[in-house]
């Protein structure tokens, strides 16, 4: 996925949020990553190590299709 179809996709989502507390908190990362640059040092330990165990089951093929995914919590967005 190129960058132009992630923030096409990061809009589609963020439209369908209605939560205020997760559209302040996406805000408030992305603001902080334009005023700063990097974040990733910021982030808890935990985080983290969550990304990287993510990143690592990608490389592996471990990956669902996003329309999958959509499709199983598409109740609750």
């Amino acid at each position: 996925m190129n960058t132009i179809e992630l923030k096409s996709d990061l809009h589609s989502l963020i439209d369908k949020v209605n939560d205020a507390t997760i559209l302040n908190a996406i805000k408030a990362i992305l603001s902080k990553q334009v005023r700063e640059g990097d974040f990733w040092d910021e982030l808890p330990i935990k985080v983290q190590e969550s990304v990287k165990r993510g990143m690592e089951q990608a490389k592996r093929g471990e990956t669902k299709a996003h329309s999958e995914i959509m499709k199983k919590y598409e109740k609750w967005l």
